[in-house]
């Protein structure tokens, strides 16, 4: 089996890489310079010389149509595009550009190339907007995004549901909510928090800067979380899956852990920043898995105390 991985130098697609390798696939992961970009998390994995890197722009059709053309894969994972909410409010054409139209331009090669490749569109829990305290979403919730990013996302997914009920093509979207690891970028905010306490732990006399710290997610673990992309595609029928963790806590309450865990005490290094207060925000936001519990035999193994520690040890190491 050859896949092909649009993204793989990301943290999902590093480890999503990674877990098909060991299931013996033959792996092509996609970048926009395959040669000049950046494969940390590749080398970190120790997986950089098990793949094969091609250079592919999601945006320009005819970058993706000779990059299928050339492969002929029989699975596709979209994990490419912007990855940042708070950019998207500063740069919402290239959220867009890379995630809209990528999607589109891999559905439309799909169809006119080889209806018979199996297409996962990562899609995200920024789709729904805020949740009432206490509920959650589901496959049959509606979208209601609160940000450029959240749009962008909502219309891919969109895309994916009108070309499987179009097309007959498998195609689906996984919406997942919040995943972390130690592959993600120092600019996420759970590693902002991370490092920060790490470091004061150290003799840093810095301060933790964040802006409204009583948003609620259901943060989840991302290596688990690849293993249910791939299982979206092993099914019979295409079909698109929320995955999440069912539990949802504060920043404030991730933070205060944080902390608590290298022997802080959060209040006195916390500085609240209004600049980092986004232009419009999701206050509440919690997944209900229960589909893929089902379909899938899928479900989160690692809650966010879990996550926190693993975390925690990572970056002493």
């Amino acid at each position: 089996m050859r896949v092909l991985v649009c993204g793989a130098s990301g943290q999902d697609g590093a480890y999503l890489s990674q877990f098909l390798l060991k299931k013996g696939y033959e792996v092509i992961g996609t970048s926009r310079d395959a040669l000049g970009g950046s494969s940390h998390n590749l080398r970190t994995l120790g997986i950089n010389k098990d793949i094969k890197l091609a250079s592919m722009a999601v945006s320009d059709f005819r970058s993706v149509f000779s990059t299928i053309k050339r492969f002929n894969p029989d699975e596709i994972y979209n994990l490419t595009g912007q990855t940042s909410v708070n950019l998207s409010f500063d740069q919402p054409v290239e959220s867009i550009d890379s995630i809209t139209i990528g999607t589109l331009n891999l559905l439309e090669v799909i169809r006119l190339f080889n209806p018979k490749i199996r297409f996962y569109n990562a899609g995200s829990s920024e789709c729904f907007g805020s949740a009432k305290k206490g509920s959650s979403f589901n496959e049959r919730s509606g979208f209601y995004p609160k940000s450029p990013y959240g749009v962008a996302k909502s219309a891919a997914a969109m895309l994916v549901q009108n070309y499987r009920e179009s097309y007959a093509i498998y195609a689906c979207t996984g919406i997942l909510f919040n995943h972390e690891s130690p592959l993600r970028p120092d600019r996420f905010v759970t590693k902002k928090i991370v490092n920060a306490a790490y470091r004061i732990s150290q003799g840093s006399k810095e301060k933790l800067e964040l802006g409204n710290i009583d948003i609620c997610r259901d943060w989840g673990w991302a290596p688990e979380y690849v293993e249910a992309m791939w299982k979206m595609l092993q099914m019979k029928k295409p079909s698109d899956y929320v995955i999440a963790t069912g539990r949802s806590e504060s920043l404030r309450y991730f933070a205060t852990q944080v902390f608590k865990h290298f022997g802080l005490d959060l209040k006195k290094y916390l500085k609240i920043n209004p600049e980092f207060f986004r232009p419009s925000e999701i206050l509440y936001s919690c997944g209900d898995a229960s589909k893929a519990n089902k379909d899938l035999k899928w479900k989160a193994k690692t809650d966010i105390d879990g996550i926190i520690k693993n975390l925690c040890l990572a970056v002493k190491n």
